[in-house]
């Protein structure tokens, strides 16, 4: 190994060189403003995060301004927030926004400039040099072109980019196959729930009609309802917390996942509140009122805080048990997806700001068993839960 004087290329390889980016390959700065209905038209949303592929393209009929011309080989890179990580191997002739750069490579093999504009040190640097606070972004003449380029010879560069088409095919194979079993395990979580609340654990207890468009039978001896009569909804307020000056949380609309957890981690002292904020506390469970569905749904039972205070978005719906129903399982009942889309079937309001509205959970009805076997029911789906969870590992990284 040798030393080299780029901090991101502290050591290279015997036999190695390195040479600035603007010595090995030619920017491309042919541009044109004339549409066309061709779909060979990129913007930055096409290109996929981190992956070097590309989800869309598209025609320039609605462009107003001057677009890049590449060829089929270049590399792109955006330059726009480089974190995004966005590059590309141009597999065909096209044109793109003025935010992504096109590299023609010359003294470079193109797949092997492809996975160093891809590579972590690359992206790292660009991160450390990106310049405006919310829309950071590179320059090529002062930056980009200075970088560095570790340079083997040219076959060995060949070899290596070889190496990695064939490493990240069988990762993207990898990742694929435990997208499918995500998928499975999820629908087979989403059956389960339905099933414990819904029919109970017992397969051979007697059951009567529910007389619900979502459900057909229930076990008979459990109680009709309504949720106005075994929970209050959103019984809290807005607003500043009692206490001034004191530690509270604050639970975004993206601090609930999907899978019902709470991430309270970020504590906040509220020194003012200009409105729409959701009290809730320990036992409560909140439901989107937005998006429903499980595709994309969310909600959770709140089961500790780290504050005396808890304020959420006002898209959420809080409930709170009262002594007829156990709060998890309640939980559990209004997750159930088969009730979350008859939910969104229901939802109230102007297009594109549909809603969840107080009125239709409070006359929902539902069928709730006894506090011991809901207990039973609890105890079950989160032993399940475990077992979910355990399975549902992360798919592999294909970063470079």
């Amino acid at each position: 190994m040798k030393e080299q004087h780029d901090s991101f290329l502290e050591t290279l390889p015997a036999g190695w060189t390195f040479d600035r980016l603007k010595d090995v390959v030619t920017l491309r700065n042919e541009k044109t403003d004339e549409a066309s209905a061709d779909e060979d038209y990129l913007e930055l949303e096409d290109i996929e995060t981190s992956t070097g592929r590309i989800l869309n393209r598209r025609n320039t009929l609605e462009v107003e301004s001057a677009v890049t011309i590449f060829k089929k080989g270049d590399i792109l890179f955006g330059k726009l927030r480089p974190y995004l990580e966005k590059y590309y191997t141009a597999d065909f002739d096209g044109r793109c926004t003025g935010e992504i750069l096109a590299f023609k490579p010359e003294r470079i093999a193109s797949r092997f400039l492809f996975y160093c504009v891809g590579s972590r040190w690359f992206i790292e640097r660009c991160n450390a040099l990106a310049y405006g606070a919310k829309m950071p972004r590179v320059s090529w003449p002062t930056q980009l072109a200075q970088f560095n380029v570790p340079l083997p010879p040219r076959p060995e560069q060949e070899r290596i980019a070889a190496y990695l088409d064939a490493s990240c095919a069988a990762i993207d194979a990898a990742v694929a196959a435990k997208c499918r079993q995500i998928e499975t395990l999820d629908s087979l979580r989403k059956t389960t729930i339905h099933r414990a609340v819904t029919q109970g654990l017992n397969p051979g207890v007697s059951k009567k009609s529910a007389g619900l468009d979502w459900l057909a039978e229930v076990p008979a001896h459990w109680a009709p309802s309504r949720i106005k009569n075994i929970a209050k909804l959103s019984p809290g307020y807005s607003g500043r917390p009692p206490v001034n000056d004191e530690m509270c949380t604050f639970v975004p609309m993206e601090f609930l996942s999907e899978a019902g957890t709470l991430d309270t981690t970020s504590l906040l002292v509220f020194e003012d509140v200009s409105g729409g904020l959701t009290l809730f506390e320990v036992g409560d469970v909140l439901f989107a009122k937005i998006t429903p569905c499980m595709e994309n749904g969310k909600g959770a039972f709140v089961e500790s805080l780290p504050s005396r205070y808890a304020f959420g978005s006002t898209e959420f719906h809080v409930l709170r048990p009262s002594c007829a129903i156990n709060g998890k399982f309640l939980y559990y009942y209004t997750y159930n997806p088969i009730f979350r889309a008859y939910a969104a079937e229901n939802m109230s309001g102007a297009a594109g700001q549909k809603r969840v509205s107080s009125q239709f959970l409070k006359e929902t009805r539902l069928f709730v068993p006894p506090l011991s076997e809901q207990l039973k029911i609890i105890s079950f789906l989160t032993a399940k839960d475990k077992e979910f969870r355990t399975l549902f590992v992360e798919p592999p990284s294909r970063g470079v």
